[in-house]
């Protein structure tokens, strides 16, 4: 295809996809704009009287601030998540790229399998419970690390393919140990994919439903996406505040995509560009 035919879909793709973003966006905006009543038709139409201020101030108040003790948690959750998976699988990467052996090939078999096996949920809480760790943030700190850490070390081991060992034997030469090779050599190198990394598990742990729900059950370590069940009941669901929550919600993982999508791009293709 030629260069004008790849910028005549560009001129029409975007348009599209940015209405495929805008419409539900706008949507939940307009049901947390509404009255309860008016909520509860569940239509597609501007509210005859906005009370959107009022309703995510109610959203937030619900159940003494409940919603701000579970955007804490998360963010507890999503901090040290990310930090150990970035620190672990780029060290990971660094030496299943380095230092090649048979057992390379184990390894890789258990990097692929993190990544096609579905999680299974009674082992899993078996051993959390063995371990004194079920119902507490470790323990599901430790659940997101272990099923995000396949990806992260697939992204950091092919950039880490593209650096060149002579700087790795420069600074052995230098008298650096391994520890120091890697961190002060290698690991700032790393930049864009770090920035990947954390952007992508950030926004993945922060938004996770499943885990949080079966690995962390009760109100004391309740999570932002657990909250939705708040304006849910038997009879009849509180729409309005269903979507106000949904939207404060989403503006942190909205506001992080905005201003590092670039880097993420950047990240998830430089192995490519430079290999």
């Amino acid at each position: 295809m030629s260069k004008r035919g790849h910028h005549l879909l560009s001129a029409a793709f975007i348009p599209l996809l940015s209405v495929l973003f805008l419409i539900p966006f706008a949507f939940i905006v307009l049901m947390a704009s509404k009255s309860r009543n008016e909520a509860a038709l569940f239509e597609f139409s501007l509210p005859s009287e906005w009370h959107l201020f009022d309703n995510l101030w109610d959203a937030i108040a619900n159940r003494n601030y409940l919603l701000v003790a579970a955007f804490i948690n998360s963010t507890i959750l999503t901090v040290a998540s990310v930090a150990i998976m970035v620190v672990l699988s780029s060290m990971v990467a660094y030496v299943l790229q380095r230092r090649r052996s048979r057992w390379n090939i184990v390894a890789d078999l258990l990097i692929l399998s993190g990544l096609i096996i579905p999680p299974a949920v009674v082992p899993t809480v078996w051993v959390l419970q063995e371990l004194h760790l079920f119902k507490t943030l470790t323990g599901l700190i430790l659940i997101e690390v272990a099923f995000g850490m396949s990806f992260c070390i697939l992204l950091f081991r092919a950039f880490i393919a593209t650096i060149p060992k002579e700087l790795d034997e420069a600074a052995i030469i230098d008298g650096a140990g391994p520890l120091r090779v890697f961190f002060s050599v290698i690991f700032p190198l790393l930049r864009s994919v770090v920035v990947t990394v954390i952007v992508t598990q950030s926004v993945f742990v922060f938004n996770d439903f499943a885990n949080p729900l079966y690995f962390l059950p009760g109100d004391e370590n309740v999570t932002v996406q657990l909250t939705l069940f708040n304006f849910q009941s038997q009879y009849r669901t509180q729409f309005n505040l269903l979507f106000a929550d949904i939207l404060l919600i989403t503006i942190p993982p909205l506001i992080l995509f905005m201003f590092f999508n670039r880097k993420i791009v950047a990240g998830l293709t430089a192995g490519a560009i430079k290999g």
